[in-house]
């Protein structure tokens, strides 16, 4: 069954979890862009997964150009798990997706993961179990070698290194799109609806009971990194500018370093003045007023980018748009699982 959703898909915060809480042990949470060639192969082997208390799939096609729609429309209509086919009206971003898929997510916890296959899926389980026998709101994953282009792994440090420096996160955690999160951390972070979605940052904001296990990566086996430089750019942005006054207070200091060094300057060309018939030339007198003028504009950017995205935010700029929803077939009782649901160990 198809409906239509022509609003924004933000919906009524928890709306998902609060009217099937604990229907399910494991949500799974999958962004899809360009991935006609990976997804099916990807549902097939979260498929024949046996979770504690079950699993359920989410995927969100957020407007990828290629095949991807069909691909996912005949899984949903076939998988052997319950499976929730999202479409999005356009591209909104790899964030907005897994918002977007989070709020149709019932599980007790909820896994993120990409459709390139490059986080193997028999590390799913290894993956849910310690976040659930733990008792651990969000567990992230770590690698020990991974399997990216080398300008992505660079971006991907230089992203981790902005995040400590602005998020009160612990330090040295890796933050991967590969993660588990419970269901209060869910809820908690589907409540934002501003357009400007950072995973990471919301649930920094809502726990800091939060651990990382080491995992395989595997080389791509199709295509190609669907993050560009332009992408991390955004994603940067997005990090520095909607979870933290970092950038102002460092445009701030910026601005009083360079009122102490103009001071400076004015104090040496009165006495230059004092002291020789000519002032010094004209070189030295550009350099100063380039050097200002540099730092003014960075300083008026930075305000500029967090105006601009209040006055988007403010003018209701949607989160993401939902063309399709196809929500996951009736299964008969006992096929989503075939392991008894497991208590959660105490902290």
């Amino acid at each position: 069954m198809t409906i239509a959703h022509p609003a924004p898909c933000p919906a009524p915060a928890g709306a998902a979890h609060a009217s099937a809480a604990s229907a399910i042990g494991l949500s799974i949470v999958v962004p899809v862009y360009r991935g006609a060639d990976t997804v099916g192969k990807l549902v097939a082997a979260l498929s024949a997964l046996r979770p504690a208390g079950g699993l359920e799939i989410v995927l969100v096609n957020d407007g990828s150009p290629d095949n991807s729609g069909d691909v996912c429309r005949a899984l949903a209509a076939t998988a052997s798990v319950p499976l929730t086919y999202v479409e999005h009206a356009r591209n909104f971003g790899e964030h907005n997706a897994v918002m977007t898929g989070l709020r149709h997510a019932r599980g007790d916890y909820v896994i993120t993961m990409d459709d390139d296959l490059q986080n193997p899926p028999e590390e799913v389980v290894k993956l849910y179990d310690h976040a659930r026998l733990g008792g651990w709101d969000v567990v992230y994953t770590r690698y020990a070698k991974k399997e990216h282009e080398g300008w992505r792994n660079l971006g991907s440090r230089f992203a981790n290194w902005v995040a400590d420096q602005l998020m009160d996160k612990p330090k040295g955690l890796y933050l991967s799109s590969f993660r588990c999160m419970s269901a209060l951390v869910v809820r908690e972070v589907a409540r934002y609806t501003g357009p400007y979605p950072y995973i990471d940052g919301l649930v920094m904001q809502v726990t800091q009971r939060i651990d990382s296990i080491e995992v395989m990566h595997l080389a791509r086996m199709e295509g190609r990194s669907n993050y560009t430089l332009r992408r991390l750019i955004r994603l940067w942005l997005n990090l520095a500018t909607n979870f933290s006054l970092m950038p102002l207070r460092l445009a701030m200091f910026a601005g009083v370093a360079m009122g102490l060094l103009g001071v400076l300057g004015a104090i040496f060309t009165i006495i230059e003045a004092l002291t020789n018939d000519t002032p010094s030339g004209w070189a030295s007198v550009m350099t100063v007023t380039l050097l200002i003028a540099g730092v003014q504009f960075l300083i008026l950017g930075v305000m500029g980018e967090y105006l601009g995205r209040a006055f988007l935010s403010a003018n209701g700029k949607p989160q993401g748009v939902v063309r399709e929803l196809h929500p996951a077939r009736a299964m008969p009782a006992g096929a989503a699982s075939e392991a008894p649901r497991l208590e959660r160990a105490a902290p």
